[in-house]
């Protein structure tokens, strides 16, 4: 299987977080699925680190660490993700949550978040594990 992970799933990830679900954790530790993080999150973390409204010891370049260190892969930001970006409802005010959303229609993956409002994107051609 193939995922994108919400930003939220990464910092848990990295923090040890309890709130990280047992069902995130086997998806994330399971060899056989494919993982990736959109520059989206990378870009949601440095906005919120430099806002002081996220701390990481090590900063952006911690984050990326992180990604490296667990082998997802980096998905950039293409014109079909925009494409579909432009025409999703607004069901979600966030827009790193939209990006991310748009991402894994345009990209065909299965986004894996808790996010309550994401879930009800699942109606767009979108698969959302939580």
């Amino acid at each position: 299987m193939r995922y994108l992970l919400d930003t939220h799933i990464i910092l848990r990830l990295a923090t040890n977080s309890p709130n990280l679900s047992d069902k995130a954790k086997n998806i994330i530790l399971d060899e056989d699925n494919e993982k990736y993080v959109s520059v989206a999150s990378c870009w949601e973390a440095t906005v919120k680190i430099s806002l002081k409204k996220l701390v990481i010891d090590g900063g952006i370049k911690e984050f990326y660490n992180i990604i490296r260190e667990n082998n997802f892969g980096l998905l950039e930001i293409h014109e079909e993700h925009l494409k579909i970006l432009e025409s999703l409802p607004f069901l979600h005010r966030d827009p790193f949550d939209r990006l991310l959303v748009a991402t894994a229609i345009a990209d065909g993956l299965i986004l894996l978040t808790d996010d309550i409002q994401i879930r009800e994107y699942g109606k767009e051609r979108l698969q959302i594990v939580s």
